[in-house]
């Protein structure tokens, strides 16, 4: 897909990934909506991009269509959709089930029914149009798992599955789908701060940065390629494919590995 002169639309745009995205796909020469719950981190992004700034809940469906709305009227139509929003909360003290169920919630919301928000927003303007790209950024947490982090882990194998769900009944309308799911980036959500900085104790995020820790720019980078090449799976970190077929092969050899693995991450292991 040609990104020169497509408007494209970015969740989570103040942070991380989002943010940059909203770069990666600027110097492409797209026109970029900059959507987050962090107004004054969209303001900013979107200053430096020459783009257009939207404060948006993604767990409010109105609110996405609103932001739709908005893009459409000032930019023009939205070509690429980027649902990049997440959040993760950990564990509760008792194990896999012991999140509270407000996490569980916001899990859910923003990893999965944000993207279902999009979707509904985007496919009749985009069938309509005769094609466009829904970028889901996903997790390896939703093909392979997260230790300490049930919810998380649940919310985008969820997410895995939408996205293999619009891509198998919209692709023959002419809208590619790309899904995104990398291990460990340097952002927020595992101690680093915009700049690529540590900033918090949380770095390693249940072992996900065994394979190293990218920056939001490289992953940037992967998703506009896949884009490009309208690829649906997009793995920043190759080595995961090797994992999901390990998994494939022999799920109850990859739950012992789980396991141990674990118990190497607690302390529980001699």
């Amino acid at each position: 897909m040609e990104l020169t002169n497509t408007v494209a639309l970015v969740t989570g745009g103040a942070h991380g990934i989002g943010r940059a995205l909203c770069r990666a796909l600027h110097a492409a020469g797209a026109r970029v909506a900059v959507a987050d719950l962090d107004y004054a981190g969209a303001q900013q992004v979107a200053a430096h991009i020459d783009g257009l700034a939207l404060e948006v809940d993604v767990a409010q469906e109105r609110q996405i269509v609103a932001a739709v709305e908005r893009a459409e009227r000032e930019l023009g139509p939205v070509g690429v959709f980027v649902s990049n929003a997440g959040v993760a909360f950990g564990d509760g003290p008792a194990g896999a089930a012991s999140a509270a169920n407000e996490q569980w919630r916001a899990c859910l919301d923003v990893n999965l029914m944000a993207h279902v928000y999009a979707a509904r927003a985007m496919i009749p303007r985009m069938r309509a149009r005769g094609g466009g790209c829904l970028v889901n950024v996903a997790s390896a947490a939703g093909l392979l798992s997260q230790i300490g982090e049930a919810a998380y882990s649940a919310s985008k194998h969820a997410a895995v599955g939408f996205a293999e769900a619009l891509a198998i009944a919209h692709g023959d309308d002419g809208i590619h789908v790309c899904l995104v799911c990398p291990q460990a980036v340097a952002t927020r959500m595992i101690g680093f701060d915009d700049e690529g900085r540590q900033a918090g104790a949380d770095v390693g995020f249940g072992g996900n940065d065994v394979d190293g820790i990218l920056s939001p720019e490289a992953v940037a980078e992967c998703v506009l390629a896949g884009i490009r090449e309208e690829r649906f799976l997009v793995l920043p970190h190759p080595q995961v494919a090797t994992y999901f077929k390990r998994k494939a092969d022999d799920h109850d050899r990859w739950i012992g590995g789980m396991r141990r693995f674990r118990r190497r991450l607690a302390g529980e292991d001699s």
